[in-house]
């Protein structure tokens, strides 16, 4: 149960700071900092943290899923 704890603190910390996982790939760095406008950096930014989201979202679905199985299992066995 402490770790189920300690992995749902990670998971939320995680999701709840995406500032620091402003990332691009090289081609997209070059040409939006080539731009003066820098809003067009923040809204590429914005959709990739955005689009991030559903593989994390799908991983923890079934993660629970198998957690779940795992548990009805053992108290079957008990």
């Amino acid at each position: 149960m402490k770790k189920l704890l300690i992995l749902s603190i990670l998971f939320a910390a995680f999701l709840l700071i995406p500032e620091t996982a402003e990332a691009q790939c090289s081609m997209c760095r070059a040409v939006l900092e080539s731009e003066g406008d820098q809003s067009t950096a923040k809204g590429i930014n914005d959709g990739i943290l955005y689009l991030m989201i559903f593989p994390y979202l799908l991983i923890g679905g079934i993660g629970y899923f198998i957690y779940r199985t795992w548990k009805r299992r053992e108290k079957e066995e008990v």
